[in-house]
């Protein structure tokens, strides 16, 4: 892979880790509402998911690539109703007071950002994409797939931890204006849900 392939390669990395989907949204939600300690615990489970999902879409490209089109339609819809049902809770939230809200605190866990990833088709595509366009032209052997796959998970959850440390800032502002953060977040999940679907 050359110095311009692979600066390609970064770049649509970063635009496609840094843009909102399920994970940002979710990380940005949980850190303004329950603070880091917790949204580090979610984005651990992100983080294995991700891992989950970079490495399943290596298998498939280099061994099933002729079935991962039924894969990714499958996961399509699993994915939109969790993101849909993310969403639901989330305007839902928007409408209680936020000292309701704080006092349940434990939205985000190593669970809830695992299945997140493994249902989040924004990754599965970003993943298939990236093997078969910026690996296989250049090495189709399975080492240099999997290693390349094996770097794929330190992509886009950096970003998610962008997202999840702007959370943090965004604390104090969210306390005074849950409802508008609750609606806006809520809203742009039910547009991710409907934009996969569609």
């Amino acid at each position: 892979m050359s110095l311009e392939v692979a600066l390609s390669f970064l770049l649509y990395a970063f635009v496609s880790g840094i843009t909102p989907g399920p994970a940002n949204l979710c990380s940005l939600s949980v850190a303004m509402k329950s603070g880091k300690s917790v949204a580090i615990k979610q984005w651990y489970g992100l983080f294995t998911g991700y891992t989950i999902v970079a490495l399943a879409s290596v298998f498939i490209v280099y061994f099933i690539s002729s079935a991962f089109e039924s894969f990714i339609e499958i996961f399509s819809f699993i994915g939109a109703i969790y993101i849909a049902y993310l969403a639901i809770s989330l305007l839902l939230q928007a409408i209680r007071p936020y000292d309701e809200i704080r006092n349940n605190r434990a939205t985000g866990n190593f669970r809830t950002g695992l299945f997140v990833q493994l249902t989040n088709v924004k990754i599965m595509v970003f993943c298939l994409t990236a093997i078969t366009t910026y690996m296989l032209p250049y090495h189709q052997d399975f080492p240099h797939i999997l290693i390349f796959g094996l770097v794929l998970p330190f992509t886009g959850p950096v970003c998610n931890l962008a997202w999840l440390f702007a959370g943090v800032l965004l604390q104090g502002i969210f306390r005074k204006h849950h409802r508008i953060f609750y609606t806006l977040m809520g809203l742009s999940l039910l547009y991710c849900a409907i934009g996969i679907v569609w």
